[in-house]
């Protein structure tokens, strides 16, 4: 669904003379988590007169940012007889509105993500690692603008390239934190359908099982395709580490990896799908020159050189 719309629709409801706020707008979408999301969406607003942004302020009544300056969103709120004082919203209270007409889209999107998650095996389902792909996603500094997509797909025994796709592809959907495979979900569709072959296993730039849901970006893609999937983070989303273990109350869900002797900080790596935590581990090492994995860094490499080159 496009999150972006559904976000400017419920912003629309709000009446001539009243404001509201980052987090209840976040809350009729149906998760608080979306804040710092619905943040991001009022500063890229395409057209302050026909979806009011400057309406959307902190939940102290602070008048946070404004892609006009704040000068022209105290000018706005004027015109509707709110007055602004030292940055803040007199009497904010008062004209503060969060009757919102939603369906709680998130809700229903974490119900279809706690669905799917009793889907996910963590067995590994094949006999032989051929080859393995990895797939990176790069953004624009601009959400409405297409985002790029790249898979490298690497012989498992050569570490030869034998694929690679790029695509580009709009998303409907902003950066909301245990919510990435749906923002992301379309660009993989098209790269998974280009490939000439399907590799052995797919790496992710995502959780796959270390998620509060147990059921990360690359789960999802694992499930929806039916393909082995690893997940590899960057940072910690959630759990804590024992030893090189982490853990989710108490349940082991990945591992913190020292994936070259070059690293200074791990990579976060938890089976997604069709796999196990060992084999999981064992791809990594194996494909791993420097801190990424080899095909994962490569298809980052390939997505942000042709983000740049559609800029230019």
């Amino acid at each position: 669904m496009n999150i972006f719309e559904y976000t400017y629709d419920l912003v629309r409801q709000i009446p001539d003379g009243r404001v509201s706020s980052y987090g209840a707008v976040a809350e009729a979408l149906g998760d608080i988590r979306a804040s710092r999301a619905v943040g991001r969406m009022m500063n890229q607003n395409p057209d302050p007169d026909s979806m009011p942004c400057y309406k959307i302020v902190h939940s102290d009544g602070r008048l946070g940012g404004f892609g006009r300056g704040i000068a022209d969103k105290i000018r706005r709120l004027k015109k509707d007889n709110i007055l602004v004082k030292n940055d803040h919203i007199v009497d904010f209270k008062k004209f503060f509105f969060d009757n919102f007409v939603t369906n709680y889209p998130l809700k229903k999107l974490r119900q279809e993500q706690i669905a799917l998650s009793k889907k996910v095996n963590l067995k590994d389902d094949f006999t032989r690692i051929e080859s393995v792909a990895g797939i990176d996603i790069a953004y624009p500094n601009n959400e409405f603008d297409d985002a790029s997509g790249a898979c490298i797909v690497m012989d498992y025994k050569t570490k030869q390239v034998i694929d690679e796709q790029s695509v580009f592809a709009k998303t409907t959907f902003p950066y909301i934190s245990t919510y990435l495979s749906y923002r992301e979900l379309p660009v993989v569709q098209k790269l998974v359908e280009r490939l000439t072959s399907k590799p052995t296993a797919l790496l992710i730039d995502g959780n796959g099982i270390l998620h509060p849901y147990c059921f990360g970006f690359a789960s999802h893609v694992g499930v929806v395709y039916n393909i082995p999937t690893i997940g590899i983070a960057k940072s910690l989303l959630y759990g804590h580490v024992e030893d090189t273990v982490v853990k989710i109350h108490n349940d082991k869900k990945g591992y913190a990896v020292f994936s070259s002797p070059r690293a200074t900080k791990p990579i976060y790596v938890s089976p997604g799908h069709c796999i196990s935590f060992q084999t999981s581990l064992d791809i990594v090492h194996h494909l791993s020159r420097y801190k990424i994995p080899e095909p994962l860094r490569q298809a980052h490499i390939l997505a942000k050189r042709n983000l740049l080159s559609q800029v230019r």
